[in-house]
């Protein structure tokens, strides 16, 4: 998701498919061989659910890994924090490369990807943007610019200036780099994939509201989360499906906006405009195997709207929910590959 609140400054709600996750998941029985655990990252929380097998560490030397992780990554990634590497890249100026570590070489492959297939809608060098407008650092005052400073920010935009060379990422003019649209759900493959190496096929991990599940709980049940409505405060279950497999990350513009002479500027912003998409869709759920891809997917949709969303996910076989506003409500729309997953079937 291209988020303000997300790389990784405070504690927020963010928009996310699992509202009532606790309530579809907490409900054990007192034997059931299910453990969990929570904790803080990247600016909000995570929580691991998983089913117990032998040989697996116990809830607190996998807790002390999995801080680890969140830790390291960090400290390579996020950009509320100077020392961390990408932000030592984004403070010096265009025309150079700098050795990165795999995580971000990782996050900027893919957003590279993102970019290239979704006709630039998908874009890790908004945040600039994002501050202009007052939704990321400032003042936190958030404001219409004029055209000039608009146009201004603007030639500061652009991720068809950046690549990657061997271990290296380079710009090639002074652009700033936020990889908090694929950020949490590449950490949800992370801790997936961390979980596995112990053996462990059967869980449920979600960091800041990105998530993924797989396997089946206690009972031969699966797990199942809920997709919330989009309202401005409320949290309401939508509909609730299984899940097996799957991430699942949802983009919406009903929790981070301001309002101005009766119009909404929302936090996700097209880039080749420069403003906040104006649209009428209110929020979109993306299921992918990688959380990660879930996670760009559902942002691009977003900005794409409900009409080129739709279609592009069409063309690409995406799973996904739309939710449309339509005069005083919503009204919702599913590809026959969400329809087909929201039914349990592959």
């Amino acid at each position: 998701m291209i988020l303000a609140d997300k790389m990784f400054p405070r504690i927020a709600w963010p928009v996310i498919a699992v509202a009532l996750v606790t309530a579809l998941t907490g409900c054990f029985s007192s034997e059931a061989p299910v453990s969990e655990i929570y904790g803080s990252a990247m600016g909000s929380t995570y929580s691991v659910k998983w089913v117990s097998v032998d040989g697996a560490p116990d809830e607190q030397a996998l807790q002390k890994s999995i801080d680890e992780l969140l830790g390291q990554f960090d400290r390579e990634v996020s950009t509320w924090r100077a020392d961390s590497d990408l932000a030592l890249f984004n403070a010096e100026s265009g025309g150079i490369c700098m050795t990165m570590p795999t995580s971000v070489l990782e996050l900027a492959t893919l957003a590279n990807t993102l970019h290239r297939q979704s006709g630039g809608s998908f874009d890790v060098t908004v945040g600039p943007l994002l501050k202009l407008w007052g939704f990321h650092g400032g003042n936190g005052a958030q404001i219409i610019p004029s055209e000039e400073a608009l146009a201004q920010v603007l030639s500061g935009v652009g991720q068809q200036r950046l690549r990657i060379e061997g271990n290296r990422l380079c710009k090639d003019a002074n652009i700033s780099v936020d990889v908090s649209a694929v950020a949490a759900g590449y950490m949800v493959d992370k801790l997936v994939e961390h979980l596995g190496s112990f053996g462990i096929t059967s869980y449920m991990v979600e960091v800041t509201g990105e998530l993924k599940a797989a396997g089946l709980k206690p009972g031969r049940r699966p797990w199942r989360i809920a997709i919330e409505e989009p309202r401005d405060h409320n949290r309401v279950a939508q509909l609730i499906i299984p899940l097996d497999g799957y991430g699942v990350s949802t983009s919406g513009d009903y929790r981070n906006y301001f309002e101005f002479e009766g119009k909404r500027y929302s936090h996700t912003f097209d880039p080749a405009s420069g403003k906040p998409v104006m649209h009428q869709l209110a929020a979109v759920t993306v299921l992918r195997p990688s959380a990660a891809e879930a996670d760009g997917l559902s942002t691009i949709l977003l900005v794409k709207g409900p009409k080129d969303g739709w279609q592009f996910a069409m063309d690409n076989d995406i799973a996904a929910l739309f939710v449309i506003r339509k005069n005083e409500g919503f009204v919702s729309r599913s590809t026959p590959q969400f329809k087909a997953l929201q039914q349990g079937e592959e």
